[in-house]
């Protein structure tokens, strides 16, 4: 699936959330012309060059229609999780899916460390990761709902405070 995007419009760059197209360039290269999108991440409003051939493979995608934005918050409400209990093995899978680009994939990573936050103190780079899957999300939505991101982040505080209600630590954890 090749993605065409055009200058001024907003896409999701992988764990780094909220961009702009803000120009289409080609280029040669070792004797190859390559077109480049030239990407503004508005987090940080760094310009990062994409070559327009790899992006969907890297997760470059649009942001979710505003009709989605109930099934997202439906898919966060879920309250299944998956946890491996080994740090390493579970960090390096959350990277994953935060690469991924897909905000399903960010809901998981945040449910997942939401959950195991509840049965015991996050490590730093977790507690990074769980802060930054809900940035993402929120920002993701507050764009497209246009609504204030700390409205977001309360709904999806409120949405895991709910989901987890009644939540009882497991004994093989």
């Amino acid at each position: 699936m090749t993605l065409d995007f055009k200058v001024g419009e907003k896409i999701i760059y992988p764990s780094h959330g909220l961009a702009v197209i803000e120009k289409i360039e080609e280029k040669t290269i070792l004797g190859e012309k390559t077109i480049f999108y030239h990407v503004r991440i508005i987090a940080n409003n760094t310009i990062v060059l994409v070559p327009a051939e790899n992006a969907d493979e890297m997760g470059i995608r649009r942001p979710i229609m505003e009709d989605e934005v109930e099934e997202v918050f439906n898919f966060l409400r879920n309250g299944d999780t998956e946890l491996i209990k080994n740090w390493k093995g579970r960090y390096k899978e959350h990277l994953e899916k935060m690469r991924s680009g897909s905000i399903y994939d960010t809901i998981t990573v945040l449910k997942n460390l939401f959950y195991l936050s509840l049965i015991k103190p996050l490590s730093f780079r977790e507690k990074k990761m769980m802060e930054r899957a809900r940035s993402l999300i929120a920002w993701e939505i507050s764009e497209v709902k246009n609504i204030p991101c700390s409205e977001i982040e309360k709904k999806i505080d409120e949405i895991l405070e709910e989901c987890f209600k009644d939540f009882k630590p497991p004994s093989e954890f």
